[in-house]
């Protein structure tokens, strides 16, 4: 399936699961807050490294857990 967003068409099992891989990393090293909530920032990241031609859910989640890790630290509740 895919969800335009912004002038981009993207890829929502990508997006779903690249996401799924990256937050679990975060909230179980105490990153992110545990919770239901959707990280925008994350995602945001996650957005940008698929519009950049990154298709490889396991690469798109580990750059985008570096990507985060980098811009707001190792504890950006």
């Amino acid at each position: 399936m895919l969800v335009e967003r912004g002038l981009h068409a993207v890829n929502v099992e990508l997006v779903s699961d690249a996401y799924a891989i990256a937050a679990n990393y975060l909230r179980r090293s105490g990153a992110i807050p545990d919770t239901l909530v959707t990280n925008e920032r994350l995602l945001e990241i996650i957005i940008k490294l698929i519009q950049r031609s990154e298709f490889n859910k396991i690469r798109l989640a580990n750059k985008a857990i570096a990507r985060f890790e980098a811009q707001f630290g190792a504890r950006a509740a």
